[in-house]
């Protein structure tokens, strides 16, 4: 009632093999490469999550309060 049995699997499977046996190589195929697309992309993903956690652990610099003095004379412009 609730889900497919193994007979109902196998019927599918055979289905499926009749319709698309030719094409099913290349099929799976682009679909292993889509994977693994994917994959690449969450790595490059999490890559920039962890350089940003990086970034925001390392304490801020602590900025040199110099006042910038503005020169008495300024030297002459040709």
């Amino acid at each position: 009632m609730g889900g497919l049995s193994v007979f109902h699997w196998a019927i599918i499977a055979i289905v499926v093999f009749l319709l698309f046996g030719n094409r099913l190589p290349s099929v799976m195929r682009s679909l292993g490469q889509g994977v693994v697309e994917f994959k690449k992309g969450l790595q490059g993903i999490e890559d920039d999550v962890k350089a940003a956690g990086r970034i925001e652990e390392q304490p801020a610099k602590p900025e040199a309060k110099q006042e910038a003095k503005a020169p008495e004379t300024e030297p002459a412009q040709k």
